[in-house]
């Protein structure tokens, strides 16, 4: 099939390959939807499949020989994406709360992983405990993708999901630092007091150097971001941090790749998420899912086309005595030592259900595999590799296609209650929407009055059916008045997270305003999950902060410093009156629908009531405050509200911009002139400091 083509270059039988794989992913992702067994089973079966066809039809399946999945092509070019897609998603709040039973899992469960499968296999089979443990090393490390694929699918609770990745993330890293240094010791033939302290002090420098040289290149990525509004380069950097936090680490800082790409995704997916553009930040998670799905995709299928079903029917019964020493270790580890630091302080405790899933779940992938293919030549190698593929493919067969039956016996497939009204009430809300469109388009003429009649009918029907199962579980799960007081409160700070984050958007309030808003709802969004108290609330303050108080102090005693002083002092002022115009936005907001998600909930009227004297009492506390700062700091007030009311008139010239280019009333070029125009004044808007006296030519300019 390729003789015609240079048979001196594999480059066009590498692209056919290629593409032939993504055509299967995608058929592959197609079935998916249809069997219900997870994407990446499908994918490695393909791939076994491809694989004996491709021998038995060399002619048709040419293509895919040239294809060989190797360590490095693993390594960097596959995992930094897939990591960074990992930690840029993960809920940081989530992780924080979580992190002794992640850490717990990540490091000392993997440590104890290793030992146990060392000593099992190294007394059951010939082996020596030198090169066992080094196998317990390869298989300790886990991949979660099919699992959370299935958590996704079901809505299992967030934080089974947050166990189950941030475990995956920081154990890859363990994992390959921990095979490193036990390569060495096999190849030294023993284990002695210097190595081990030697191995040690290496892990804990790799480790936490890892983590400090991610952070810090997130950090520089994220004021980068910050500084830029073109979705090309913002999309840009983040890959760029994906490959170069991980080329950095390994290549020249020679510390964890994969712990410096985590550290980079956290901290672009926590504290650089608002540092990214409104409208670009959501593409940029599609990209990453896009990229994840991507590089899954060409992983697991050429795991399966790197299976060979002789060779793994020769190692049987060495890979069961192997798959055998994984499941009892993970069961120590998950039952046993999590059972004790969950109940350690400040740690919430693992439920026997959520325990029971992370066991099973811990599916063996990509590290696993890369790991035992990078071994250098040494006495076990073939046999280790023969043994890490049937290991890895019983877990993803065996255990990837009952993840799900175990999930739902559990009874970890249904979302919390407040979730689950949540979706109601938004089916609720659309077939509302529905009906008056309905009514819109019968003057137009297009539907006959039959039909319009059955349309009604029918969606009326769902409206009904909608309303009454909201009646149901009302009267079955939120059958007191604290469930309801609780669940009431959390779809008003809900509401009141959304307008924050359009305020932010619309730059009415600044990158620190947001941060400490955020940070004060979520304080409360936990104490009312974790205890059903909806407590009183006054606006958010601004404190001053420590270096405030010290350049305030240094000032009083040296001139020099009185600028700085009375700058920090001008932006503790901003700070301030932007959080009281934030919580006046909000609470207005919220007095405005609370009434309509009372009935929409059926709380009772006293309930309802609480809550409105809450945040009447947050509105009216705010409005105090922003006549006292108005009255006290007139300046500042009004550069504030001249700055907020530029930006809006701004956006919304925008907006008509862009709803004319829609329509075809305006051509690409003066649409493309416009849009830079108006940029150009919503940089100079944004970069205008409202403590700063007003300068003319900006005056001149944005007028």
């Amino acid at each position: 099939m390729w003789e015609a083509m240079d048979p001196g270059s594999k480059i066009v039988q590498i692209v056919a390959g290629v593409t032939g794989l993504l055509l299967i992913a995608s058929m592959a992702h197609a079935l998916t939807r249809r069997l219900r067994i997870p994407f990446t089973v499908i994918l490695v079966l393909a791939g076994i499949a491809i694989s004996a066809l491709s021998t038995g039809f060399p002619k048709w399946g040419g293509a895919f020989h040239g294809l060989a999945i190797s360590p490095e092509l693993i390594l960097y070019v596959f995992l930094p994406p897939l990591i960074f897609e990992s930690a840029f998603h993960l809920d940081a709040r989530q992780l924080r709360e979580n992190l002794g039973p992640v850490l717990t899992l990540a490091v000392p469960g993997l440590l104890l992983s290793t030992l146990l499968i060392g000593l099992i296999v190294a007394l059951a089979t010939p082996v020596p405990l030198g090169a066992t443990l080094l196998l317990g090393a390869i298989l300790s490390a886990t991949d979660p993708v099919a699992v959370t694929a299935v958590f996704k699918r079901l809505g299992a609770p967030q934080r089974l999901r947050t166990l189950v990745e941030g475990e995956s993330l920081f154990n890859d890293a363990t994992s390959i630092v921990l095979a490193r240094i036990l390569l060495g010791v096999a190849l030294a033939g023993g284990l002695t007091g210097s190595s081990a302290a030697r191995g040690a002090v290496s892990f804990v420098l790799v480790f936490f150097g890892g983590l400090l040289a991610g952070w810090l290149l997130g950090l520089l990525i994220g004021f980068a971001l910050g500084k830029v509004e073109d979705q090309f380069v913002e999309i840009t950097l983040t890959t760029v941090l994906a490959y170069l936090s991980f080329l950095l680490a390994e290549g020249v800082l020679h510390v964890s790749g994969v712990m410096a790409v985590i550290a980079a995704g956290l901290t672009i997916g926590g504290w650089g998420r608002a540092r990214i553009s409104p409208a670009v930040r959501a593409y940029l998670e599609r990209f990453w899912e896009y990229v994840s799905f991507l590089a899954n995709a060409l992983i697991f299928l050429m795991i399966g086309l790197r299976v060979d079903l002789r060779e793994l029917w020769s190692t049987a019964e060495l890979a069961c005595i192997v798959v055998l020493a994984m499941l009892m270790s993970r069961a120590v580890v998950v039952y046993g030592l999590m059972y004790f630091t969950g109940r350690l302080p400040p740690s919430r405790t693992v439920d026997t259900a959520y325990r029971t899933v992370i066991f099973w779940g811990g599916l063996r992938g990509a590290i696993s595999l890369a790991l035992v293919l990078s071994l250098p030549a040494f006495e076990y190698g073939e046999l280790f590799s023969a043994v890490v593929m049937g290991a890895v493919l019983f877990t993803l067969v065996a255990q990837g296609t009952t993840i799900e039956p175990l999930v739902r016996y559990l009874g970890l497939d249904r979302p919390p209650a407040a979730d689950r009204l949540a979706q109601l009430e938004a089916d609720f809300t659309a077939y509302r929407h529905v009906l008056d469109r309905l009514t819109e388009l019968l003057p137009a003429g297009l539907f006959s009055g039959a039909v319009a009649a059955r349309l009604q009918a029918m969606f009326e029907e769902k409206l009904i059916r909608v309303e009454a199962e909201i009646g149901e579980l009302h009267k079955s799960e939120l059958r007191d008045d604290d469930q309801q007081r609780s669940l009431l409160c959390l779809r008003a700070l809900e509401e009141e997270k959304s307008i924050y984050v359009a305020l932010f958007d619309k730059d009415q309030i600044c990158e620190r305003t947001f941060r400490r808003l955020m940070a004060a709802l979520d304080v409360q969004v936990d104490l009312v999950r974790d205890t059903g108290r909806c407590d009183d609330r006054q606006p958010p303050s601004f404190r001053p902060s420590l270096l405030e108080k010290l350049v305030s102090r240094a000032a009083s005693r040296w001139s020099f410093l009185a600028a700085a002083a009375e700058r920090l002092q001008t932006d503790h002022l901003v700070t301030e009156y932007e959080m009281a115009a934030a919580s006046y936005f909000s609470s207005s907001r919220i007095l405005d629908m609370v009434d309509a998600l009372a009935r929409l909930e059926s709380t009772p009227w006293y309930i309802a009531d609480k809550i409105r004297r809450q945040y009447r009492q947050r509105y009216d506390s705010a409005r105090q405050k922003l006549d006292d700062m108005a009255e006290r700091h007139p300046s500042i007030a009004a550069r504030w509200q001249e700055r907020s009311g530029m930006m809006l008139l701004l956006r919304a010239r925008a907006e008509s911009i862009a709803e004319q280019t829609e329509q075809g009333v305006l051509p690409a070029a003066a649409t493309d002139a416009l849009q830079e125009e108006i940029a150009t004044e919503l940089r100079q808007a944004r970069a205008e400091q409202v403590g700063a006296p007003k300068r003319t030519k900006n005056r001149q300019q944005t007028s």
